[in-house]
């Protein structure tokens, strides 16, 4: 476990304790994260045995892991062709995009009615965290808590299958989000964005809160495809 030891835990390891799962599951979690960092970049091939070397680990975790990330859409698998981090493409992310305003709006209007105090507690903690990795220009930092505090809403949806589905849209887009994020004016952006959808929740108004979870995710769609060169159509 040397390699994966002498990583800084913003660069290998993105979820609370996952030093603490077993090596399948941290060779799964720390490579989905050099993807989605674009450490691994889009199109680069990948060999189990010199990814394992440099993760420190055995081939079998790696093996396993890669072959969760193929069922993730993260990565392509052809035999006798090898592995391949799957390449940036504007139509899949447009796909993404329609996928998450159909069940994102939705899940953020039950989260509007259902959501806990201490959910909304929660989610306000993250917007103060991002505050901080914001005056740090921490894109890394702001990605992860980005997902958490999606995910937060999506639990307060009290959707099991919400929360499943906007988890794999999620992991699916924020490689293109990790390359819109390293523009300092988008990262402040965002954080409004999310402040707007935090608002709405608190004040229990599904309605406003469908709409201000709409804006942030035409906001990405244009900013991203702006990147990319494609026309935001």
């Amino acid at each position: 476990m040397r390699a994966l030891e002498s990583q800084s835990p913003a660069a290998s390891g993105p979820t609370e304790g996952w030093r603490t799962l077993p090596l399948k599951d941290q060779a799964y979690e720390v490579i989905k994260h050099q993807i989605i960092t674009c450490r691994f970049a889009p199109g680069e091939k990948l060999n189990e045995a010199q990814v394992a070397e440099r993760l420190g680990l055995s081939r079998m975790p790696v093996h396993n892991a890669l072959a969760r990330l193929r069922l993730e859409g993260l990565v392509t698998i052809r035999p006798r062709k090898g592995i391949e981090v799957r390449p940036i493409d504007p139509e899949e992310l447009l796909q993404i995009i329609d996928a998450r305003t159909v069940n994102e709006c939705r899940c953020a209007e039950l989260a509007a009615r259902q959501a806990t105090e201490e959910e909304l507690a929660a989610m306000a903690n993250v917007l103060r965290r991002s505050e901080t990795a914001l005056a740090r220009r921490d894109t890394e930092a702001m990605m992860l808590l980005d997902r958490e505090f999606h995910d937060l809403i999506a639990r307060a949806s009290r959707s099991a299958v919400f929360f499943d589905i906007l988890r794999n849209l999620h992991d699916r887009a924020v490689r293109f989000w990790f390359i819109s994020l390293n523009e300092a004016d988008h990262q402040v952006e965002v954080l409004e964005e999310h402040e707007d959808i935090y608002r709405t929740l608190a004040a229990r108004d599904p309605p406003a809160a469908a709409r201000a979870m709409a804006r942030h995710i035409d906001a990405f769609r244009r900013n991203v495809l702006l990147l990319v060169g494609a026309a935001p159509g």
